[in-house]
């Protein structure tokens, strides 16, 4: 069994070719993609409605998460806890290249606990750091 069908098991998700497709584009890139990105790359697989479903079933389960850069459009993170189907903290720094123009997660830089005035409730927290990245370098 290839890892992405185990990925897919882990998450208590059915097995199919655009699951599968979706799933080996994230781990091939290793870059945030957009759904226009995906589409591009398998669209003569599979239509922009299942590839758009396919995100949000990801997003649900916890496969994928959103990473907000200064294009405007939303790109979608694979998330690193591979297998294991458990919660955890997307609240990291995501780093936009400004020559390739990928955005990457780096997972390791945690976002500074901000407090709020009272009666404010946080919901989710983005930060976005833009540069040069190492390959770019």
């Amino acid at each position: 069994m290839s890892s992405t069908q185990s990925i897919l098991q882990a998450h208590h998700l059915r097995i199919t070719d655009c699951r599968l497709a979706i799933i080996r584009e994230f781990l091939d890139k290793s870059v945030a993609l957009s759904h226009s990105d995906l589409e591009e790359t398998l669209n003569k697989e599979f239509d922009r409605v299942t590839i758009y479903r396919t995100l949000k079933t990801f997003l649900e389960k916890d496969l994928i998460h959103k990473v907000l850069d200064d294009s405007g459009a939303t790109k979608y993170a694979f998330c690193t806890h591979g297998e294991e189907a458990h919660a955890h903290n997307h609240e990291h720094v995501h780093f936009k290249c400004e020559k390739c123009e990928e955005t990457i997660c780096l997972e390791d830089i945690s976002l500074p606990a901000i407090p709020l005035p009272k009666g404010f409730v946080k919901k989710e927290m983005n930060l976005l750091v833009q540069g040069i990245c190492e390959k770019c370098h």
